[in-house]
């Protein structure tokens, strides 16, 4: 039987794998985030469009469901101060993704975030203590999400007020948007499979100096999608500046 120390260091290790292919992940997600950002300005042409559609949604599918799996491996971490935590979390995300809401509106008005990838963590955050305590439901009310988002994202809407929810409206464009449905779906599939992968990983260690950068990337991961995309538009405005000044 485990002891108190040593089962804590189990879970760390347990995160610090998953940490590890979502430190992986968010690095393909900021270098197809900065080709989406470059190909708008006109400095790339990358062909053909599937990639476009098909290498996001893969990135976006891990590292959504890999939340979940942290998100599991806390709870059975901390069950006390659980709810707290993310309900801080999504005040403190709420806040994040107004501002790339604002930033986009003002610089890149074509493209303006209007429920991305922050807002989706956001309200997440504030169900997650609800869903967390489930376990097969979760799993069911995954896969209906997720085939009822299949299905609306083959529609479009005359109104907007569900844009959030996954009713995309018209003629609707952005750089970024990550609906409740079906992206709830699977981050609950995430929490339903965290189990399972927490244990089939555990036993992983890390030693390398690249395998600890991963992690650290991993950790910080929701920090470093918040600041690339402006900072990136911001170094791209700059150069275009002097070219549009002395035209």
């Amino acid at each position: 039987m485990l002891s108190e120390s040593s089962s804590l260091d189990r879970c760390q290790k347990r995160v610090q794998s998953i940490d590890f292919i979502k430190g992986v992940d968010i690095v393909f997600m900021v270098i197809f985030n900065y080709s989406v950002t470059l190909r708008y300005f006109g400095l790339i042409d990358i062909q053909p469009d599937l990639f476009y559609r098909l290498f996001p949604l893969i990135i976006a599918s891990i590292f959504i469901f890999l939340s979940g799996s942290t998100a599991h491996a806390s709870f059975e971490n901390d069950r006390e101060n659980f709810s707290r935590r993310y309900l801080f979390r999504g005040v403190k995300l709420l806040i994040f993704a107004a501002f790339i809401t604002i930033f986009t509106k003002m610089f890149v008005p074509d493209g303006t975030v209007y429920f991305g990838i922050l807002h989706f963590f956001a309200i997440s955050s504030f169900l997650m203590p609800i869903f967390i305590k489930y376990d097969k439901l979760n799993l069911i009310a995954g896969i209906l999400i997720i085939l009822s988002g299949i299905y609306l994202q083959m529609k479009e809407f005359s109104f907007v007020y569900l844009l959030w929810l996954g009713f995309m409206p018209e003629n609707f464009t952005t750089f970024d948007y990550f609906p409740m449905i079906p992206w709830l779906g699977v981050l609950l599939l995430g929490i339903f499979f965290g189990k399972s992968i927490i244990n089939r990983t555990g036993h992983i260690k890390f030693k390398s100096e690249i395998a600890g950068a991963f992690i650290l990337l991993g950790k910080k991961s929701l920090t470093l999608y918040l600041i690339h995309q402006p900072v990136l538009i911001f170094f791209l405005i700059l150069y275009q500046f002097p070219y549009a000044f002395f035209k």
